[in-house]
Protein backbone atom coordinates (compact mmCIF):
# COMPACT_ATOMS: atom_id res chain seq x y z
CA UNK A 1 0.00 0.00 0.00
CA UNK A 2 1.33 3.83 -0.93
CA UNK A 3 2.68 5.97 2.11
CA UNK A 4 0.44 8.82 1.79
CA UNK A 5 2.82 11.82 1.74
CA UNK A 6 1.61 16.10 1.44
CA UNK A 7 0.95 17.46 -1.11
CA UNK A 8 4.10 18.17 -3.76
CA UNK A 9 5.74 15.57 -1.72
CA UNK A 10 4.52 12.58 -4.30
CA UNK A 11 3.96 8.88 -2.27
CA UNK A 12 5.87 5.72 -1.45
CA UNK A 13 5.63 1.89 -1.62
CA UNK A 14 7.07 -1.02 -1.50
CA UNK A 15 6.44 -3.43 -4.72
CA UNK A 16 5.93 -6.81 -4.86
CA UNK A 17 9.70 -7.25 -6.30
CA UNK A 18 11.05 -5.84 -2.74
CA UNK A 19 12.32 -2.39 -4.67
CA UNK A 20 10.80 0.88 -3.28
CA UNK A 21 8.89 3.17 -5.33
CA UNK A 22 8.47 6.99 -4.94
CA UNK A 23 5.33 8.82 -7.52
CA UNK A 24 5.11 12.19 -8.35
CA UNK A 25 2.61 14.45 -10.06
CA UNK A 26 4.86 16.18 -12.95
CA UNK A 27 2.72 18.78 -13.83
CA UNK A 28 -0.50 18.27 -15.93
CA UNK A 29 -1.52 17.47 -19.61
CA UNK A 30 -2.04 20.17 -21.64
CA UNK A 31 -4.58 18.26 -24.02
CA UNK A 32 -6.68 16.11 -21.59
CA UNK A 33 -5.88 18.84 -18.34
CA UNK A 34 -5.70 15.26 -16.15
CA UNK A 35 -1.89 14.88 -13.73
CA UNK A 36 0.87 13.68 -15.31
CA UNK A 37 2.06 10.80 -12.90
CA UNK A 38 5.66 9.64 -13.16
CA UNK A 39 7.67 7.06 -10.65
CA UNK A 40 11.19 6.78 -9.41
CA UNK A 41 12.63 3.27 -8.36
CA UNK A 42 15.31 1.78 -5.66
CA UNK A 43 16.44 -0.32 -3.25
CA UNK A 44 15.63 1.73 -0.28
CA UNK A 45 13.28 3.52 0.92
CA UNK A 46 15.96 6.38 1.64
CA UNK A 47 17.17 6.05 -1.62
CA UNK A 48 13.73 6.47 -3.11
CA UNK A 49 13.21 9.76 -0.39
CA UNK A 50 16.13 11.39 -1.84
CA UNK A 51 15.06 10.64 -5.89
CA UNK A 52 11.64 11.73 -5.43
CA UNK A 53 12.83 15.09 -3.78
CA UNK A 54 15.02 15.52 -6.76
CA UNK A 55 12.47 14.48 -9.36
CA UNK A 56 9.48 16.65 -8.06
CA UNK A 57 12.18 19.97 -7.62
CA UNK A 58 13.28 19.15 -11.16
CA UNK A 59 9.88 18.77 -12.67
CA UNK A 60 9.06 22.67 -11.71
CA UNK A 61 6.19 21.44 -10.13
CA UNK A 62 4.77 24.79 -8.35
CA UNK A 63 1.45 26.34 -7.57
CA UNK A 64 1.86 28.58 -10.82
CA UNK A 65 -1.76 30.58 -9.20
CA UNK A 66 0.11 31.10 -6.26
CA UNK A 67 3.78 31.04 -6.89
CA UNK A 68 3.95 34.89 -7.63
CA UNK A 69 1.28 36.02 -5.15
CA UNK A 70 3.69 37.39 -2.27
CA UNK A 71 6.62 39.30 -1.98
CA UNK A 72 9.28 38.14 0.68
CA UNK A 73 7.90 40.69 3.40
CA UNK A 74 4.29 39.25 3.05
CA UNK A 75 5.27 35.90 2.89
CA UNK A 76 7.27 36.06 5.95
CA UNK A 77 4.61 37.74 7.52
CA UNK A 78 1.83 35.14 7.02
CA UNK A 79 4.50 32.32 7.35
CA UNK A 80 5.43 33.87 11.28
CA UNK A 81 1.53 34.09 12.15
CA UNK A 82 0.91 30.64 10.68
CA UNK A 83 3.57 28.21 11.10
CA UNK A 84 6.30 29.84 13.72
CA UNK A 85 4.30 31.63 16.50
CA UNK A 86 1.76 29.13 17.20
CA UNK A 87 4.97 26.68 17.56
CA UNK A 88 7.73 28.77 19.30
CA UNK A 89 7.89 30.17 22.80
CA UNK A 90 7.25 33.71 23.61
CA UNK A 91 10.97 34.92 23.82
CA UNK A 92 11.53 33.33 20.77
CA UNK A 93 8.77 35.15 19.01
CA UNK A 94 10.49 38.00 19.86
CA UNK A 95 13.38 37.41 18.23
CA UNK A 96 11.80 36.44 15.14
CA UNK A 97 10.03 39.57 14.76
CA UNK A 98 13.07 41.39 15.79
CA UNK A 99 14.86 39.36 12.52
CA UNK A 100 12.14 40.10 10.13
CA UNK A 101 11.03 43.48 11.08
CA UNK A 102 14.87 45.47 12.35
CA UNK A 103 16.89 43.49 8.58
CA UNK A 104 15.07 41.53 6.83
CA UNK A 105 12.28 43.60 5.39
CA UNK A 106 13.67 46.27 4.98
CA UNK A 107 16.41 45.10 2.67
CA UNK A 108 14.49 41.95 0.73
CA UNK A 109 10.47 42.32 2.06
CA UNK A 110 9.59 44.13 -1.70
CA UNK A 111 11.07 41.50 -3.66
CA UNK A 112 9.03 38.68 -4.66
CA UNK A 113 9.31 35.62 -3.15
CA UNK A 114 9.56 33.16 -6.69
CA UNK A 115 12.58 36.08 -7.55
CA UNK A 116 14.16 36.00 -4.19
CA UNK A 117 18.00 34.59 -5.23
CA UNK A 118 20.91 33.29 -2.57
CA UNK A 119 23.17 36.30 -3.55
CA UNK A 120 20.40 38.72 -2.44
CA UNK A 121 20.47 36.95 1.06
CA UNK A 122 24.06 36.70 0.88
CA UNK A 123 24.27 40.52 0.60
CA UNK A 124 22.35 40.96 3.79
CA UNK A 125 24.12 38.29 5.78
CA UNK A 126 27.66 40.53 4.71
CA UNK A 127 25.73 43.89 5.20
CA UNK A 128 24.55 42.67 8.81
CA UNK A 129 28.10 41.26 9.68
CA UNK A 130 29.95 44.27 9.02
CA UNK A 131 27.69 47.16 9.59
CA UNK A 132 24.22 45.41 10.61
CA UNK A 133 23.60 47.08 14.46
CA UNK A 134 21.28 49.57 15.57
CA UNK A 135 21.93 51.09 18.49
CA UNK A 136 23.61 53.46 18.22
CA UNK A 137 25.85 53.56 21.51
CA UNK A 138 26.68 49.79 20.62
CA UNK A 139 27.52 50.34 17.19
CA UNK A 140 29.90 52.99 17.89
CA UNK A 141 31.88 50.74 19.25
CA UNK A 142 31.00 47.06 17.46
CA UNK A 143 29.16 47.89 14.28
CA UNK A 144 28.83 44.63 13.10
CA UNK A 145 26.19 42.08 14.38
CA UNK A 146 27.27 39.21 15.82
CA UNK A 147 27.87 35.99 14.65
CA UNK A 148 25.52 33.64 16.69
CA UNK A 149 22.98 36.36 15.64
CA UNK A 150 23.50 35.88 11.67
CA UNK A 151 23.19 32.50 12.39
CA UNK A 152 20.13 32.84 14.04
CA UNK A 153 18.60 35.08 11.83
CA UNK A 154 19.26 32.49 8.89
CA UNK A 155 17.62 29.19 10.76
CA UNK A 156 14.83 31.41 10.84
CA UNK A 157 14.82 32.05 7.05
CA UNK A 158 15.94 28.86 5.87
CA UNK A 159 12.71 27.31 8.12
CA UNK A 160 10.89 29.77 5.94
CA UNK A 161 11.62 29.62 3.17
CA UNK A 162 11.50 25.72 3.20
CA UNK A 163 7.88 25.83 4.11
CA UNK A 164 7.44 28.16 0.80
CA UNK A 165 8.84 25.19 -0.70
CA UNK A 166 6.27 23.02 0.68
CA UNK A 167 3.72 24.87 -0.50
CA UNK A 168 4.74 24.79 -3.75
CA UNK A 169 5.35 28.51 -3.93
CA UNK A 170 8.86 28.38 -4.99
CA UNK A 171 11.23 25.75 -6.45
CA UNK A 172 14.35 25.31 -3.91
CA UNK A 173 15.46 27.33 -0.89
CA UNK A 174 17.51 29.81 -1.91
CA UNK A 175 19.06 30.49 1.65
CA UNK A 176 20.41 26.88 1.13
CA UNK A 177 23.46 28.02 -0.54
CA UNK A 178 24.38 30.88 1.63
CA UNK A 179 28.31 31.12 3.00
CA UNK A 180 27.68 31.70 6.65
CA UNK A 181 30.57 33.39 8.84
CA UNK A 182 32.42 30.82 10.84
CA UNK A 183 31.10 30.80 14.62
CA UNK A 184 32.95 32.29 17.37
CA UNK A 185 34.63 30.33 19.95
CA UNK A 186 34.90 32.06 23.09
CA UNK A 187 37.89 31.39 25.22
CA UNK A 188 35.99 29.29 28.09
CA UNK A 189 37.25 29.86 31.90
CA UNK A 190 36.69 27.50 34.84
CA UNK A 191 37.57 28.23 38.28
CA UNK A 192 40.81 25.56 39.47
CA UNK A 193 40.03 23.16 42.81
CA UNK A 194 42.24 25.45 43.75
CA UNK A 195 40.15 28.54 43.38
CA UNK A 196 37.29 26.79 44.24
CA UNK A 197 37.75 26.92 48.14
CA UNK A 198 38.25 30.80 48.15
CA UNK A 199 35.42 30.90 46.09
CA UNK A 200 32.67 28.99 48.13
CA UNK A 201 34.33 30.26 51.41
CA UNK A 202 33.30 34.24 50.33
CA UNK A 203 29.80 32.62 49.21
CA UNK A 204 29.59 31.05 52.83
CA UNK A 205 30.43 34.57 54.15
CA UNK A 206 27.71 36.09 52.37
CA UNK A 207 25.46 33.58 53.35
CA UNK A 208 24.88 31.67 49.98
CA UNK A 209 27.00 28.62 50.05
CA UNK A 210 24.02 26.71 49.72
CA UNK A 211 23.11 28.11 46.28
CA UNK A 212 26.67 28.21 45.10
CA UNK A 213 27.56 24.72 46.31
CA UNK A 214 24.41 23.63 44.25
CA UNK A 215 25.19 25.64 41.32
CA UNK A 216 28.95 23.81 41.10
CA UNK A 217 27.42 20.41 41.63
CA UNK A 218 25.05 20.58 39.10
CA UNK A 219 26.24 23.14 36.42
CA UNK A 220 22.63 24.70 36.58
CA UNK A 221 21.70 27.33 34.08
CA UNK A 222 21.25 30.34 35.89
CA UNK A 223 17.36 30.79 34.73
CA UNK A 224 17.15 27.37 36.02
CA UNK A 225 18.28 27.81 39.40
CA UNK A 226 15.87 31.08 40.34
CA UNK A 227 12.53 29.54 39.81
CA UNK A 228 13.35 25.99 41.93
CA UNK A 229 11.28 25.08 44.73
CA UNK A 230 11.46 23.64 47.86
CA UNK A 231 8.84 20.76 46.04
CA UNK A 232 11.36 19.94 42.95
CA UNK A 233 13.93 18.59 45.82
CA UNK A 234 13.20 15.21 47.01
CA UNK A 235 15.12 14.77 49.86
CA UNK A 236 14.37 10.95 50.01
CA UNK A 237 16.19 9.83 46.50
CA UNK A 238 18.33 12.82 46.92
CA UNK A 239 17.35 14.33 43.48
CA UNK A 240 16.28 17.88 42.21
CA UNK A 241 13.97 18.21 38.95
CA UNK A 242 14.80 20.78 36.54
CA UNK A 243 11.00 21.50 35.27
CA UNK A 244 11.09 25.26 34.20
CA UNK A 245 13.11 28.41 33.33
CA UNK A 246 13.00 31.64 34.07
CA UNK A 247 13.39 34.20 30.43
CA UNK A 248 13.20 37.77 30.02
CA UNK A 249 10.47 38.53 27.54
CA UNK A 250 9.77 41.91 26.45
CA UNK A 251 11.64 43.59 29.37
CA UNK A 252 9.20 41.00 31.78
CA UNK A 253 10.71 37.87 33.53
CA UNK A 254 8.28 34.75 32.88
CA UNK A 255 8.81 31.43 34.21
CA UNK A 256 8.23 28.74 31.35
CA UNK A 257 9.12 25.00 30.48
CA UNK A 258 12.51 24.56 29.39
CA UNK A 259 13.01 24.65 25.53
CA UNK A 260 13.79 21.00 24.56
CA UNK A 261 13.06 17.80 26.44
CA UNK A 262 16.63 17.05 27.43
CA UNK A 263 16.33 20.21 29.61
CA UNK A 264 13.61 18.77 31.40
CA UNK A 265 15.79 16.35 33.90
CA UNK A 266 16.33 15.38 37.66
CA UNK A 267 19.81 15.34 38.95
CA UNK A 268 20.85 13.29 41.86
CA UNK A 269 22.10 15.39 44.78
CA UNK A 270 25.36 14.69 47.30
CA UNK A 271 25.19 14.30 50.55
CA UNK A 272 26.69 17.55 51.32
CA UNK A 273 24.63 19.25 48.92
CA UNK A 274 21.49 17.66 50.14
CA UNK A 275 22.51 18.89 53.87
CA UNK A 276 23.21 22.73 52.95
CA UNK A 277 19.58 22.50 51.08
CA UNK A 278 17.80 21.71 54.08
CA UNK A 279 19.87 24.06 56.34
CA UNK A 280 18.71 26.90 53.68
CA UNK A 281 15.23 25.45 53.46
CA UNK A 282 15.28 25.64 57.53
CA UNK A 283 15.45 29.27 57.47
CA UNK A 284 12.40 30.14 56.00
CA UNK A 285 10.47 27.09 55.56
CA UNK A 286 7.12 28.89 55.14
CA UNK A 287 7.81 30.17 51.39
CA UNK A 288 7.78 27.70 48.27
CA UNK A 289 11.27 28.97 46.81
CA UNK A 290 14.44 26.97 47.46
CA UNK A 291 16.40 30.45 47.13
CA UNK A 292 14.34 33.27 47.93
CA UNK A 293 15.05 36.90 47.31
CA UNK A 294 15.77 38.27 50.47
CA UNK A 295 14.69 42.13 49.18
CA UNK A 296 11.05 40.91 47.70
CA UNK A 297 10.63 36.94 49.41
CA UNK A 298 9.81 35.95 45.81
CA UNK A 299 12.16 34.57 43.02
CA UNK A 300 15.50 36.06 42.55
CA UNK A 301 16.05 38.19 39.16
CA UNK A 302 18.69 36.22 37.48
CA UNK A 303 20.92 39.42 36.61
CA UNK A 304 20.46 39.61 40.61
CA UNK A 305 22.31 36.04 41.03
CA UNK A 306 24.63 37.13 38.47
CA UNK A 307 25.51 40.34 40.48
CA UNK A 308 26.16 37.85 43.82
CA UNK A 309 28.44 35.91 41.37
CA UNK A 310 30.52 38.63 41.08
CA UNK A 311 30.81 40.13 44.58
CA UNK A 312 31.52 36.83 45.82
CA UNK A 313 34.43 36.58 43.26
CA UNK A 314 35.86 40.27 44.25
CA UNK A 315 35.84 38.74 47.80
CA UNK A 316 37.61 36.20 47.39
CA UNK A 317 39.97 38.17 45.17
CA UNK A 318 39.08 35.91 41.94
CA UNK A 319 39.80 37.20 38.64
CA UNK A 320 36.03 37.97 36.79
CA UNK A 321 34.53 35.26 35.12
CA UNK A 322 30.89 34.46 33.83
CA UNK A 323 28.24 32.90 36.05
CA UNK A 324 27.62 30.36 33.27
CA UNK A 325 31.56 29.54 33.39
CA UNK A 326 30.65 27.82 37.00
CA UNK A 327 28.06 25.79 34.38
CA UNK A 328 32.14 24.94 32.96
CA UNK A 329 33.50 24.50 36.04
CA UNK A 330 31.43 21.85 36.52
CA UNK A 331 31.54 19.72 33.65
CA UNK A 332 35.07 20.49 33.28
CA UNK A 333 36.22 18.76 36.79
CA UNK A 334 33.16 16.56 36.50
CA UNK A 335 34.79 15.01 33.10
CA UNK A 336 38.75 15.89 34.33
CA UNK A 337 37.57 13.44 37.49
CA UNK A 338 36.51 10.39 35.55
CA UNK A 339 32.79 10.99 35.76
CA UNK A 340 31.66 9.89 32.14
CA UNK A 341 30.23 12.33 29.49
CA UNK A 342 26.84 10.32 28.90
CA UNK A 343 26.37 11.27 32.76
CA UNK A 344 27.80 14.85 32.18
CA UNK A 345 25.63 15.55 28.97
CA UNK A 346 22.70 14.26 31.06
CA UNK A 347 22.90 16.22 34.32
CA UNK A 348 23.71 19.39 32.02
CA UNK A 349 20.78 18.94 29.57
CA UNK A 350 22.60 18.56 26.61
CA UNK A 351 20.68 17.01 23.36
CA UNK A 352 23.14 14.19 22.54
CA UNK A 353 26.67 13.13 24.58
CA UNK A 354 28.40 14.25 21.39
CA UNK A 355 27.66 17.91 22.06
CA UNK A 356 29.33 17.44 25.29
CA UNK A 357 32.08 16.05 24.14
CA UNK A 358 32.97 18.52 21.25
CA UNK A 359 32.19 21.53 23.82
CA UNK A 360 34.52 20.37 26.51
CA UNK A 361 37.18 19.00 24.13
CA UNK A 362 39.98 20.49 26.49
CA UNK A 363 39.03 18.43 29.38
CA UNK A 364 38.34 15.21 27.40
CA UNK A 365 42.07 15.67 26.37
CA UNK A 366 43.52 15.86 29.41
CA UNK A 367 41.34 12.79 30.12
CA UNK A 368 43.12 10.71 27.36
CA UNK A 369 46.50 12.20 28.48
CA UNK A 370 45.84 10.65 32.08
CA UNK A 371 44.33 7.62 30.29
CA UNK A 372 47.71 7.32 27.87
CA UNK A 373 49.96 7.27 31.32
CA UNK A 374 48.01 4.46 32.80
CA UNK A 375 48.18 2.62 30.01
CA UNK A 376 51.80 3.14 29.14
CA UNK A 377 52.67 2.36 32.95
CA UNK A 378 50.61 -0.99 32.90
CA UNK A 379 52.09 -2.12 29.56
CA UNK A 380 55.85 -0.83 31.11
CA UNK A 381 54.97 -3.29 34.59
CA UNK A 382 54.03 -6.11 32.12
CA UNK A 383 57.45 -5.74 30.26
Amino acid sequence: MAKRRANGEGSLRKRKDGRWEGRYTAGTDPVTGKAIIKNVLGKTQAEVKEKLKKAIAESGELDIKRSGMYTVGEWMDLWYEVYAKPRIRESTAVYYKMFIDTHIRPKLGDIKLNQLQTMDIQRLYNELRENGRIRKEIKDKQPGLSVSYIRGMHNMLKACLNSAVEERLILRNPAEGCKLPKAEKKEMKVLTQEQLGSYLAAADKRGLLPMFFLELTTGLRKGELVPLLWSDVDEKNMTISISKQAYRTKGALTVQPPKTDNSMRKIALSEETMELLKQEHDKHSGNPYLFPSPVTGGMYHPDSVVKLHQKILKDAGLEHIRFHDLRHTFATLALQNGIDVKTVSSMLGHSSAGFTLATYTHATNKVQEQAAAKMGNLLKQAL
